[in-house]
């Protein structure tokens, strides 16, 4: 873990949800480029060897390899004034066709900064990555006392808010393997669920349509969570609140309010860009080249 490091780097004192840790049964190359591509999202800014080593605890010598391969491969540039690396172009638009208008039109980020500037609270979509809620998008809070929550945290299912919302979706059976196997692959000293209880916690969640918990992971802090209506076959996104257990105990009614209202909001851009795209033909683009215009603008070197 490089938690005072990171917070130190990005000025944040609650920093909330980072793990250095390479995941195990990964080839080690390739999951450290991608861990140094979440790292510069975190970032947001250009980083040198010496930091980007010190924040995912890796070899200085390796890392530096790993850029510069990177560099080669045009995912970074290198900055020869302050010898730091950041990322370039081709690595934003990569997936950008992915789940059609929600990620390419912006209909996702537009959700979240609604439900930031409503509640001022941070804003995380969610998804299912094995037996954990892994946060994929994040809008920090713009309270003034804070937890600054890390792009790529992961949580365990079963005992998150938005994971609680994720399991929701699966069969019970299902359920009981994710928790048995939880409990099975829990590190010493962190208590075991009853999937007794679970079991109960998720039949709750299915009849009220939301999920909420309290220090249950992080001291302090919480999560109130609402499933994201589904358009045909796409991975199923959870969006959640993370913050302060007590100030969201306290507006946590008119918090779902918000998260109802936006995310019905949001079902509705869908519903019309899907209608737009339908209606869309390739005479609506705009006007044509005019024959001259053609001819000399239609250069013989490609």
């Amino acid at each position: 873990m490089r938690m005072m490091q990171l917070s130190r780097s990005l000025g944040e004192q609650n920093v909330v949800g980072w793990n250095s840790a390479e995941v195990g049964g990964v080839v080690k190359s390739a999951g450290r480029v991608l861990r140094i591509l979440e790292l510069f999202d975190v970032l947001r800014r250009e980083a040198p060897v010496s930091e980007v080593s010190e924040l995912l605890d890796l070899p200085q010598s390796s890392t530096s390899v790993l850029l510069r391969s990177m560099v080669l491969l045009g995912y970074l540039q290198f900055n020869p004034n302050t010898r730091a690396f950041s990322p370039t172009t081709r690595v934003a638009l990569l997936g950008n066709w992915v789940n059609g208008a929600m990620i390419s039109e912006g209909l996702l980020v537009r959700l979240l900064q609604r439900v930031n500037a409503r509640t001022g609270q941070a804003v995380v979509v969610a998804v299912r990555n094995q037996i954990w809620s892994e946060y994929i998008h994040i809008a920090q809070s713009t309270n003034p006392v804070r937890l600054f929550v890390v792009k790529g945290s992961r949580r365990p299912l079963i005992r998150s808010g938005t994971g609680l919302m994720l399991l929701a979706d699966l069969p019970d059976p299902v359920i009981k393997r994710i928790a048995m196997r939880t409990n099975a692959e829990a590190p010493d000293g962190q208590p075991r669920n009853c999937i007794q209880s679970l079991m109960q916690q998720v039949e709750e969640v299915r009849s009220q349509g939301w999920a909420a918990t309290f220090n249950t992971i992080t001291k302090g802090g919480g999560m109130i969570a609402m499933r994201l209506p589904k358009v045909a076959n796409e991975e199923q996104l959870v969006v959640g609140l993370p913050g302060l257990s007590e100030h969201l105990k306290a507006n946590q009614e008119a918090y779902l309010d918000v998260l109802r209202e936006e995310t019905a909001r949001y079902l509705e851009w869908r519903n019309s860009n899907e209608m737009a795209h339908d209606q869309w033909h390739p005479s609506q683009s705009g006007p044509s080249i005019p024959p001259a215009m053609a001819a000399t603008t239609g250069a013989s070197c490609v």
